[in-house]
């Protein structure tokens, strides 16, 4: 397979120093050598500045205040230069030396503007997979069912954002949702579903907090449809955080 494709990688970070290096090496460490990575860094202080430049040369950084995760990934957006861009949280890392490799050869074969894989969750301290989500073949009537691809596997070609835009930075939680919502479903860019795992994230956050993100993302959520004048089910938006508890019986 030729590795003419530059593909883009972006991770945006603040007060990420307990997990950051192993996020750079994991990308570091793909057979893929056309790879272009930025890490969009919020004026850490926590030592994760330190981390970043002793990987001079090898990584492309800026840090500074942000206005949110968005806000930041539309900076790195705004500083790429590859045909693909995918993004990989500060606090994940890639479970293979062949995401990347698997990725380009999928759009090669599928001709797609978009592909998009499996991801898996694991306890941040005993590293055991908790929940394993199967995203499945691609399917439009599914987004009416609470579906989204997992914004962590999902790949797309540069032009896709220069034709549709950015993220919106009015939103908290859920610009992936409607960014996502905005090219598949709205605009129909074509996507495959690549039956691979992709991504392992770390678990995190305290069940009050998960409680409350649940219910600011269901509120963005129903705004991501009115904001693209899309007509969901009633019941659309109540059953995406349903096809995340049954992940954990997949």
């Amino acid at each position: 397979m030729s590795h003419a494709v530059k593909v883009s990688i972006l991770t945006v970070a603040y007060q990420s120093a307990a997990t950051l290096r192993q996020t750079i090496d994991s990308v570091l460490g793909q057979d893929y050598s056309n790879i272009e990575y930025w890490v969009i860094d919020g004026g850490s202080t926590d030592g994760s500045v330190e981390i970043l430049e002793s990987y001079a040369g090898r990584i492309q950084y800026i840090s500074e205040k942000d206005s949110g995760i968005y806000d930041a990934l539309n900076k790195g957006l705004s500083r790429i230069s590859g045909e693909i861009v995918g993004v990989i949280g500060a606090d994940d890392f890639y479970p293979s030396h062949d995401v990347i490799s698997s990725v380009v050869s999928s759009f090669q074969t599928n001709q797609t503007e978009a592909i998009y894989g499996d991801i898996q969750f694991v306890d941040p301290e005993s590293m055991r997979v908790v929940r394993y989500w199967k995203a499945g073949a691609y399917h439009l009537k599914n987004w009416l069912y609470g579906w989204m691809p997992p914004h962590l596997s999902f790949y797309v070609r540069r032009d896709v954002y220069e034709r549709l835009g950015n993220y919106r930075t009015d939103f908290t939680c859920a610009a992936d949702y409607e960014w996502m919502l905005r090219a598949l479903y709205k605009n129909r860019i074509s996507v495959a579903y690549l039956p691979k795992l992709l991504m392992t994230m770390r678990n995190g956050g305290t069940s009050t907090a998960s409680w409350r993100h649940r219910w600011v993302a269901n509120r963005e959520d129903r705004r991501a449809w009115a904001l693209n004048d899309l007509k969901p089910y009633f019941f659309t938006v109540t059953l995406k955080p349903i096809r995340k508890i049954m992940q954990l019986f997949q």
